[in-house]
């Protein structure tokens, strides 16, 4: 049986890179859309001008699906600018507070 902690632990994250800033949270997901289904796309923004930074992430259910879109995409072109597609790596628990400068 499957619980909705189940299925949350069980999508892949991917993690888009060097993309353009033109690029928003919806043209991702139909990017990935023809790899399998897209539970979320998200282009992530600058908090205080809200200007794209350059990369985002998004999350698919079916594992086989994102990893053929990792390798299939990665190095592919968008809007003339090579992107860099790989699984993104886990979240560690940590707040900005916590992490000390060198």
């Amino acid at each position: 049986m499957r619980t909705f902690l189940n299925l949350y632990i069980l999508h892949m994250n991917i993690f888009i890179g060097s993309l353009p800033y033109s690029v928003k949270g919806d043209d991702l997901s139909r990017f990935f859309e023809s790899y399998g289904e897209v539970s979320s796309a998200n282009v992530i923004t600058d908090k205080f001008t809200g200007r794209s930074k350059g990369f985002g992430f998004v999350e698919m259910p079916d594992d086989g699906a994102a990893t053929k879109a990792i390798e299939e995409l990665n190095g592919a072109e968008i809007e003339g600018r090579t992107i860099v597609v790989s699984k993104a790596n886990e979240r560690k628990d940590d707040f900005r507070g916590d992490r000390r400068r060198r």
